[in-house]
């Protein structure tokens, strides 16, 4: 049980010039196209090279104002022009601005027990496999579960999903 067994091979990219609003139509076209929500992208220079990684809760966290925690104690703020607002800014904004780019990969042997070990390490649901330098693929957090665990069903040797 190597990533490979695992890897989805079929993934969308970024550049780092993308902008957010880039992002965001690119998660909703990923999801549509794979028929599940993707959370995260990889980013990749024009040498198609890895070179960061953006997920949605990078987004939101960079869209949430600093200031959020005194809201209660502000009279009635208008949270609908904020928001307004924020989006206006955001949308200049680059992929490459806020993306992480300390990106862990493995390689499509890498085994399944190595694989979650990582993942839970290092706070990641999703891992590049690369192979020679070029991505080859991505595993999921939730397909690494489902192949790991399925050990738990029925002996049927197929996996209900």
């Amino acid at each position: 049980m190597v990533a490979r067994d695992v890897m989805d091979s079929r993934f969308h990219l970024l550049h780092p010039r993308d902008t957010l609003s880039r992002a965001v139509e690119m998660f909703q076209t990923a999801s549509r196209e794979e028929k599940r929500k993707i959370f995260g992208l990889m980013v990749v220079d024009d040498e198609d090279r890895l070179v960061g990684m953006i997920s949605m809760y990078d987004i939101l966290l960079f869209l949430q104002p600093k200031h959020v925690r005194i809201w209660s104690e502000m009279e009635e703020p208008d949270l609908d022009q904020l928001f307004t607002e924020l989006l206006e800014r955001a949308k200049g904004i680059e992929a490459g601005d806020i993306m992480t780019t300390e990106v862990v990969t493995i390689s499509p042997d890498t085994h399944l027990l190595a694989v979650a070990d990582i993942m839970l390490k290092k706070h990641v649901r999703r891992l590049p496999v690369t192979e020679n330098g070029r991505i080859i693929g991505i595993v999921y957090i939730s397909s690494l579960f489902h192949h790991m665990l399925s050990g738990f069903l029925p002996s049927q040797g197929q996996t209900p999903w």
